[in-house]
């Protein structure tokens, strides 16, 4: 049985990252018919279908979910010879996942100075909501994700990055004819928050002495802090947000602290990775470079 060659592992790698056929051919500088023929090939060497594919999504079979781990360890081993052959570092890739809203506030400015600490290492950014984030980083389709998701898994590494600090706002024009004092005041607002099963509004909740009672006029799910954000600044609610995303909204007076003696609960933002991953020295390496740049 004839092994599989590098190349033909990298095309794969770039099918399974990308799940776009013609975007994995660009990325490998092949044309897409010598990408898909790469592609067949390695099938037949393997006995069976990497992808499945129809006119409107590609998605990874369980043999190909099975393979790209083991690839990425073949394809990091190869790098590894080149370097120790030549006596520099070994250029690399990773893909990291993020927030939309964290990704591009804080990681996409960042992509810059963290080039200039290791110019051979190439960086990729892939944005999702954090449940998809995980799974992705579980199944080896991205090398880690950044998020403040709590885990529970024993699977995935991670180390801490910097602490997520939140605070519950609104509008000086909103507050100023019902101001939000003690729980029955919120009968007179709107909470907004992400989602009902994970909300932020429990950082608020935690701090405060247990059995209190909020009982809103209405609530409204927005999916992303983004949309609560925008929400907030049109008037419509009050929101518990990461401290950090309205940082200017506070100093300008745009929004305002409500209850600032309320010592919010806190969390921390991650950078987390699948044991056992190949570059797990390399993602450490980062997670250190990414502590050193403050959030924005």
């Amino acid at each position: 049985m004839s092994l599989p060659d590098i190349e033909s592992l990298r095309c794969f790698e770039a099918a399974a990252v990308n799940l776009n056929f013609r975007k994995a051919a660009a990325a490998v500088a092949l044309s897409p018919a010598a990408f898909g023929d790469r592609i067949r090939r390695l099938e037949d060497q393997i006995g069976s279908a990497l992808f499945e594919r129809t006119t409107r999504r590609v998605a990874l079979t369980r043999a190909g979910r099975r393979l790209l781990p083991e690839a990425r360890q073949v394809i990091e081993a190869a790098r590894r010879c080149l370097g120790v052959a030549s006596g520099q570092p070994a250029p690399y890739e990773l893909t990291i996942g993020t927030r939309f809203e964290l990704g591009l506030s804080w990681l996409t400015p960042a992509l810059g100075p963290l080039s200039r600490l290791q110019p051979h290492r190439s960086l990729h950014l892939s944005f999702g909501d954090s449940e998809d984030l995980l799974a992705r980083v579980r199944q080896g389709r991205i090398d880690g994700a950044v998020t403040s998701i709590r885990l529970s898994t024993s699977n995935l590494h991670y180390e801490l990055l910097h602490p997520e600090d939140y605070v519950f706002v609104g509008k000086p024009n909103v507050l100023g004819g019902h101001p939000v004092r003690r729980a029955a005041d919120a009968a007179f607002h709107v909470l907004l928050d992400t989602l009902p099963d994970l909300p932020l509004f429990r950082y608020l909740l935690d701090s405060r002495p247990a059995g209190e009672s909020w009982r809103w006029r209405r609530q409204e799910y927005l999916g992303t802090i983004g949309a609560v954000k925008y929400r907030v600044l049109e008037g419509v609610g009050v929101a518990v947000l990461p401290r950090y995303f309205v940082a200017k909204e506070l100093g300008r007076r745009q929004l305002v602290e409500i209850l600032p003696r309320s010592n919010l609960q806190t969390d921390h933002f991650r950078l987390i990775w699948r044991a056992g991953h190949p570059q797990e020295d390399e993602l450490r390496t980062l997670a250190g470079e990414l502590r050193q740049i403050p959030l924005s």
